[in-house]
């Protein structure tokens, strides 16, 4: 399934440690490779995910019976580092919505090959569809204020949003 949104695509790229894997054959569709890492006493599953570029559902899904927020000292950790790239044109930004995983094919530098670049994201909530489709990114803004429809005042209830209200965003927020 692919899928780009430009919202996701700025945040997940600012927000989150990814890995750059050399581009293989178009025949080959692994990049990558399994890890581990051993667990400190104070490790949690999303602490560990975030260090090496993977979200929360890939950490619990790689570690099943292992708590997510109390690993344990000494617990063995998998990092599922290798990934799939999704099918289609290996071009600009990629969404897999299922692995809630970002794909970035930058443009080739000259005199080095070409590469891939991956990104933990969200989604969003679940009651929201997200828009698929291909998308294009005209304009980018750095930290850009948001300002919460109506619907989204009218749902968080009195008080949470002003009307004129402006979301805080940047960097120093995350």
């Amino acid at each position: 399934m692919r899928s780009c949104l430009a919202l996701l695509a700025a945040a997940a790229c600012t927000a989150a440690q990814g890995a750059t894997f050399v581009l293989p054959p178009e025949d080959v569709d692994l990049v990558g490779s399994v890890e581990s890492v051993t667990a400190r006493y104070e490790d949690t599953l999303p602490d560990l995910g975030r260090v090496h570029g993977l979200g929360y559902e890939d950490m619990v899904r790689a570690n099943p019976g292992i708590d997510p927020w109390l690993p344990g000292e000494g617990a063995e950790v998998t990092l599922p580092t290798r990934f799939v790239l999704p099918p289609g044109p290996r071009e600009g930004i990629v969404i897999n919505l299922p692995e809630y995983r970002l794909y970035y094919y930058p443009p080739p530098r000259r005199g080095e090959p070409p590469t891939v670049e991956t990104y933990p994201i969200s989604i969003g909530r679940l009651d929201w569809a997200t828009p698929l489709g291909l998308h294009q990114i005209r304009s980018k803004v750095r930290d850009p204020a948001w300002y919460p429809p109506a619907s989204v005042r009218e749902e968080a209830g009195a008080g949470r949003y002003d009307a004129g209200h402006v979301a805080a965003v940047g960097p120093g927020l995350l």
